[in-house]
């Protein structure tokens, strides 16, 4: 797997994740919404910590600076 995700795009996901989080644990979100949530939050925790998110492949994108 090559990495195709940038610094920005990362830490957008992981505040998108821990935002989730807040929700659930402060009882603002609950049932179906609750699980939803949390099933994309995992998602982004995990491409982010992985730096690869497979759905970029067949778009061939690509949010990480090429170094030269």
């Amino acid at each position: 797997m090559k990495k195709n995700m940038g610094t920005v795009d990362r830490s957008i996901r992981v505040l998108l994740a821990l935002v989730v989080g807040v929700l659930y644990f402060t009882n603002q979100i609950s049932g179906t919404a609750a699980i939803v949530l949390g099933l994309f939050a995992a998602i982004f925790l995990l491409t982010s910590f992985m730096a690869f998110c497979p759905l970029y492949l067949p778009f061939k994108i690509s949010t990480k600076k090429e170094v030269s």
